[in-house]
């Protein structure tokens, strides 16, 4: 499974970033790793350069094999909030697809 990381203009997209991204989706859909081709994580910082509450949004966008793609976002005070709460809405929903596919899996 490849995992490409993309943030807007307000987050720094470093390794570290890259790193911590990865370890969600891991986490999350790691499970799910020989039925996915490639997992997309984009951060967006919604509020620009202010703070507020749940201001970073992120989108995870997985490709499954022969089936078009599925995408969760979740919103959060902070990028590992984010991360988590949008990797675990794709893990719910992926699950609840395969099921449905190949129930007796």
């Amino acid at each position: 499974m490849q995992i490409q990381v993309s943030t807007d203009n307000f987050i720094h997209g470093d390794e570290r970033l890259v790193e911590i991204a990865e370890e969600a989706v891991t986490s999350d859909l790691g499970h799910l790793d020989d039925r996915l081709t490639r997992v997309e994580v984009h951060l967006k910082d919604q509020n620009a350069d202010k703070h507020g509450p749940d201001h970073i949004r992120c989108t995870i966008e997985a490709r499954p094999r022969g089936m078009g793609p599925m995408a969760a976002h979740h919103d959060g005070p902070d990028i590992p909030a984010a991360l988590k709460g949008a990797s675990k809405k794709l893990r719910q929903r992926l699950s609840s697809e395969f099921e449905k596919l190949d129930p007796h899996r």
